[in-house]
């Protein structure tokens, strides 16, 4: 299995790193919480640039882990997977027309994200997949969701809406859904890793930067080692779901899930530590970070889901 970037791959990357850069600078993402994480004119921006439509553009898994790597990187918020599963069973997904979430039934409470933002939702129930009308749905509003870039509404019911798929496609889009997630983890762990490092080296304590003392230095590196086994582990799920051949997709991927899930939350916090007092405050991005990490932990199967499908192929 050949980890290493193509160029085509890295031009990839390194577009839509610029396209982030551009357009979700940390200013412009925390002012989308009061629109539920959502402007429609962004939105459209990244269907122009093929964030929902790699797939039917004759990409691969591989080319969008590498995109949601960067999205999770730019902590660039919205149902953005959902809306990248939707595309070719969701008229105007693709093309940002219409905003799509989602929500996976079978547990307690059933909390769907962004709900406000939506015009349709993809539902996981089982063996079959439905598409429901947004209008056709009633929340109510979590008053203080953990990510205030993820808002939540608790539904009680949803409608049956249209079938728009069977088993097989309820079981690619849970596997497709939980790789774009991990690749959206290794984003954050990626970032923290990289905010820990430049404050470390611009913070000086005792007339020297705290990034040259032993103890910060131990964090850092335990920092980086996690991200760059969640690179491998997620970037492998990447090529399996690409090429089956080379191995068991839905092994690949809840081990890139777990461990992904493991490094973005546990960086998170470290980032935090290295920032001390202040990296609490929400002045302070560490934070923000961390809960998304935390949030897309129980998305498309926590990280105690992941561990038990782990040991069972093991």
């Amino acid at each position: 299995m050949d980890l290493e970037l193509s160029p085509d791959e890295e031009a990839l990357q390194d577009g839509v790193r610029r396209l982030c850069e551009g357009r979700f600078p940390m200013a412009t993402v925390r002012a989308l919480a009061p629109q539920a994480g959502v402007d429609r004119a962004l939105w459209r921006e990244l269907a122009d640039a093929g964030v929902f439509s790699l797939r039917a553009d004759g990409m691969g898994a591989t080319d969008a882990v590498l995109v949601f790597e960067e999205l999770g990187r730019a902590l660039v918020p919205g149902p953005l997977v959902w809306s990248h599963l939707a595309a070719g069973l969701v008229d105007g997904a693709a093309t940002g027309e219409r905003v799509v979430g989602g929500a996976l039934v079978g547990g307690e409470p059933l909390l769907v994200e962004h709900l406000d933002a939506l015009d349709a939702l993809l539902v996981l129930d089982g063996d079959r997949v439905r598409l429901v009308d947004r209008g056709a749905v009633d929340g109510v509003p979590v008053p203080r969701p953990l990510d205030p870039l993820t808002p939540l509404h608790h539904v009680e019911s949803l409608p049956r809406g249209e079938a728009v798929g069977g088993a097989d496609v309820a079981a690619r889009l849970q596997l497709d859904g939980a790789a774009l997630v991990a690749a959206s983890l290794l984003g954050i762990a990626e970032a923290v890793t990289d905010m820990a490092v430049a404050y470390a080296k611009q913070r000086e304590q005792f007339g020297r930067p705290i990034g040259s003392f032993q103890a910060v230095k131990h964090l850092l590196a335990d920092m980086l080692t996690r991200t760059e086994v969640a690179r491998a582990a997620v970037y492998a799920a990447g090529v399996t779901l690409h090429d089956p051949g080379v191995g068991d997709p839905a092994r690949a991927v809840a081990g890139a899930k777990l461990i992904a899930g493991e490094a973005a939350f546990v960086n998170g916090k470290a980032c935090i530590q290295v920032h001390g007092g202040m990296g609490f405050t929400w002045e302070v991005d560490a934070h923000l970070y961390l809960k998304r990490a935390r949030v897309l932990d129980t998305v498309f199967g926590p990280a105690d889901v992941q561990a038990e499908r782990m040991a069972a192929y093991l």
